[in-house]
Order: C-alpha cells, then sequence, then structure tokens
C-alpha cells in the first residue's frame, strides 16, 4: 500500500509533468510563430533551410507535428501531432495563416493513414521524443508510397568520446523531462540509415543550440 507521502510525491510529479509539457508546446508554438521576433531570431537558420527542403513539395505530405508556413495553400496536408496540448496553437496558426489542415491526436509509431498512399512525410525534431525511433521510420516506410520521400531536419547525437557527447549522456533523464521526452544523446543517423530506405542523403549542420547543436538535413527515399 502506497503511504500518503508517496501519493503526494506521484500527484506532485504529475503536476509537474503536466506543465512541462504545456509549456514545451507553448514554447514550440513561439518558435514557429513568424510575429515573435525573439523566437524568430533564435531559429532563423532552421527556418531557412525549411523553406529550402520543402521548396518543391507537391501532393500529400503527411508531417508528424506540422510545420504550418512553409507550404503552398494548395498541399493536401496531413498533420500527424500526439500532444492534445499543441492542438489548440496548430488550429489558431492554421485559421491565421488560412490553412486547413486534417490534424490528427495519433502517435508516430502508428501513422494514420493507408499504406503505400502518401508523397510525402515530413519530419523536424520530431525523431528525437518518439517513444520508439524504429517503430516509427517502419510506419513511414509503410505509408510512402514507392519512390516516396521522407525529409527530414533533426538533430542526432554527438560522436562518441566527445566532450558534447558525454553531456548529452549526463543530462538525458534531466532533458527528456523539461523538452517533453527529446533525448539528446539518440543515434537518430544510425537508425535512419538502418530502416530500410532506397537512398539516405544528409547533411550535417550546427545548428547552435546548447546540448543538441548536432542536427542533419536530408531525404530519404523509399
Amino acid at each position: 500500500m502506497m503511504t500518503v507521502n508517496q501519493i503526494i510525491g506521484d500527484s506532485q510529479n504529475q503536476i509537474t509533468a503536466n506543465f512541462a509539457k504545456r509549456f514545451f508546446a507553448w514554447m514550440m508554438a513561439q518558435s514557429s510563430s513568424t510575429d515573435n521576433k525573439v523566437m524568430s531570431d533564435v531559429y532563423d537558420g532552421l527556418r531557412l533551410r525549411k523553406h529550402s527542403l520543402f521548396a518543391n513539395l507537391q501532393g500529400t505530405v503527411l508531417e508528424i507535428v506540422p510545420n504550418l508556413p512553409y507550404y503552398h495553400k494548395d498541399i493536401h496536408r496531413i498533420g500527424i501531432e500526439p500532444k492534445p496540448y499543441t492542438h489548440s496553437y496548430l488550429q489558431k496558426q492554421a485559421e491565421k495563416l488560412g490553412l486547413k489542415i486534417d490534424l490528427r491526436i495519433v502517435n508516430a509509431e502508428w501513422l494514420d493513414a493507408e499504406d503505400n498512399s502518401i508523397d510525402n512525410v515530413v519530419s523536424t525534431l520530431v525523431l528525437c521524443s518518439v517513444p520508439n525511433i524504429d517503430y516509427t521510420l517502419q510506419a513511414v516506410l509503410r505509408v510512402l508510397k514507392p519512390g516516396g520521400r521522407f525529409l527530414f531536419i533533426e538533430h542526432i547525437a554527438a560522436p562518441q568520446g566527445t566532450l558534447l557527447r558525454k553531456l548529452q549522456n549526463k543530462i538525458s533523464p534531466i532533458w527528456k523531462v523539461i523538452s517533453d521526452s527529446c533525448h539528446p544523446d539518440r543515434e537518430t543517423l544510425i537508425a535512419l540509415e538502418n530502416a530500410g530506405f532506397a537512398s539516405v542523403h544528409y547533411e550535417k549542420f550546427d545548428a547552435q543550440l546548447p546540448i543538441i547543436s548536432p542536427h542533419i538535413i536530408g531525404v530519404a527515399t523509399k
């Protein structure tokens, strides 16, 4: 039987976790808002890369966590967002931009789409926080049409033995709490290369963000 102190402790932990999730949802909404000058300056480098990566997208786009400001209005968008705290921010942003989005509450390990039905799947700074990255990438492969593309911008673990990697490993338990399940030391690039795509093309860049500065941008083809 749990003691009163254990019950109180569990309740406090749950309140803290819920607050962290809500705060993170708000923070991500601010980072994607073109009206927020401070966050815009911080994320300028990522914004430019997103514009470049998404410039010629056509057909049906399924996004694991939507990037609303970056697409033509005639693209059919399906948004996968498992965090209910984020939905209100996304809906408000879509209305402000005059966009329509099919927003679905489902986790990234089982994408809500038919097999071989999607032209492009997009993931930006998401693979770090999914419960199982291998299951998620298999779901991406399942829904993509033959020849379909997986476009990604993700942070990756620093090389083994480096000071940054040691710091990532050390801070990971705390980082996952304050950053809504983000794993700073996840080997995302290795998972991508081993997932079974016909090809994976990427380049590395430094996002100049604390703890999670190593990033990759690229396209994997089914």
